[in-house]
C-alpha cells in the first residue's frame, strides 16, 4: 500500500499555479492515471492556455472561486465544481476571489506537464460578463 501527503510531494511554480504531481510514475507509481494538486492565488490565471492531446483531464475546486475557459465558452466555478476539459479542449482557470484556490486535477491516461500543448497566442477573455 502506498499513501502520500500531498506535503510529502515537492510544489514546483508554473505561470499562475503551484502544482504538487500526487499520483504519476514517481510519487505513487501510478501507470493509467495521474494527478496533481494546485494552488492559484487571488487574481491569478493558470498559463499558457493549453490542451490535453492524449487524452481527458477533470478538475475539482477544493475551495475558492473563479471563471473556467473552454474553448470559446467562459463559465462560473466555486469549491464543490467538477468540470470536464475534453481531449483537445483549450482551457484556462482564473481565481476571481480572494482567497486561494485549491484544485484537484485528473488525467486519464497519465500525462505530465510535459504533455501539454499550450498556446500562448490565447488569453483568458476579459470582456466576458463577471470578470
Amino acid at each position: 500500500m502506498t499513501i502520500i501527503h500531498e506535503t510529502d510531494v515537492a510544489e514546483v511554480q508554473h505561470p499562475g499555479r503551484f502544482m504538487r504531481w500526487l499520483a504519476d510514475k514517481d510519487s505513487l507509481r501510478a501507470n493509467n492515471l495521474s494527478a496533481c494538486v494546485i494552488r492559484v492565488m487571488p487574481g491569478e490565471t493558470v498559463r499558457p492556455a493549453h490542451s490535453h492531446p492524449e487524452g481527458e483531464e477533470l478538475i475539482y475546486i477544493i475551495t475558492g472561486t473563479g471563471k473556467v475557459m473552454i474553448e470559446t465558452e467562459v463559465g462560473d466555478v466555486k469549491a464543490g465544481s467538477a468540470v470536464l476539459f475534453e481531449q483537445n479542449k483549450v482551457h484556462m482557470l482564473r481565481n476571481t476571489g480572494n482567497e486561494e484556490m485549491k484544485v484537484i486535477c485528473f488525467f486519464a491516461p497519465a500525462t505530465g506537464i510535459d504533455n501539454y500543448k499550450t498556446f500562448d497566442d490565447i488569453s483568458f477573455p476579459d470582456n466576458h460578463p463577471g470578470l
